[in-house]
């Protein structure tokens, strides 16, 4: 249940958010100077410390967005030249990676904050390095779309690290990049020219996720109570038949997962901005 409070101002909240960034700054320069980033990114925790799993480096991102918002909410120089810095250096490889449904989280966080600060006059750099976050943005939308799955209707979705049976209720965060990409002008180019609007498979996979992924209290099954976010939802290739729900990470397939409720309830209102 949400408790709308409808006497919330910005300003009541400014000192819990400067608690926040208080606590967030002294954070970020912990990880900083305790992490080895020739390990990969910062996962999860065991106990209590940070270490690499790699399933998927989907949290590198995450390291230096984060920095890059510290420094949007603080002015403070020293998260903007580390956001930047390791953005330039570290994350080229993020954009074209093939293999994951995580570029919003990635490359958006990191290219996305820095285009946005710079075309806000937020930090001063060249037009030259402004058409590099640009270029980096549209080619990550570019390449998360051509991770496609078809369905018999014409719709399909980004299939997850799985494979191409998979949709994660997760991927629903990272159609910003292929936002992203469409407002910049781009398009994913495929088979003789073909020009496929990164937009359409956008909506068509925001589509999937709601039909199949979401549940509405309508009777789909036994455990269709309104509300219930499925982690994973699986298809047949073969014939591009809905099969069943499933999880990687939540309790059971028939349970809420309560971060893809999270993803979901974020997700979609970032695409309606």
């Amino acid at each position: 249940m949400i408790l709308i409070l409808d006497d919330l101002t910005p300003e009541k909240l400014r000192p819990r958010l400067e608690r926040l960034f208080d606590i967030s700054a002294q954070k970020i320069r912990a990880i900083e100077k305790s992490w080895d980033a020739s390990r990969g990114a910062p996962v999860i925790t065991v106990r209590g410390v940070y270490t690499a799993r790699a399933w998927t480096e989907w949290t590198e991102g995450f390291l230096y967005g984060s920095a890059l918002l510290q420094y949007d909410a603080t002015d403070d120089g020293w998260f903007l030249q580390y956001g930047r810095h390791n953005t330039i250096d570290r994350m080229a490889p993020h954009v074209t990676h093939m293999g994951v449904h995580d570029h919003g989280f990635n490359n958006v966080s990191t290219y996305g904050n820095l285009l946005r600060l710079a075309t806000e006059n937020r930090l001063s750099v060249s037009d030259f390095e402004i058409r590099s976050y640009a270029l980096a943005l549209k080619a990550s939308g570019a390449v998360q779309a051509a991770r496609w799955t078809m369905l018999r209707d014409g719709r399909g979705y980004i299939y997850s690290f799985n494979g191409p049976h998979s949709l994660f209720a997760d991927t629903i965060r990272s159609l910003r990049s292929l936002a992203l990409a469409h407002r910049l002008g781009h398009v994913l180019m495929g088979e003789n020219d073909r020009h496929i609007s990164l937009l359409d498979r956008l909506v068509h996979h925001a589509d999937v996720t709601a039909e199949f992924s979401v549940y509405y209290g309508e009777g789909r099954d036994l455990y269709d109570v309104r509300g219930r976010v499925a982690h994973e939802s699986l298809f047949n290739v073969n014939d591009a038949s809905y099969r069943c729900p499933s999880t990687q990470q939540g309790y059971s397939p028939f349970t809420t997962w309560t971060r893809a409720l999270a993803w979901v309830i974020c997700g979609y209102a970032e695409e309606l901005e």
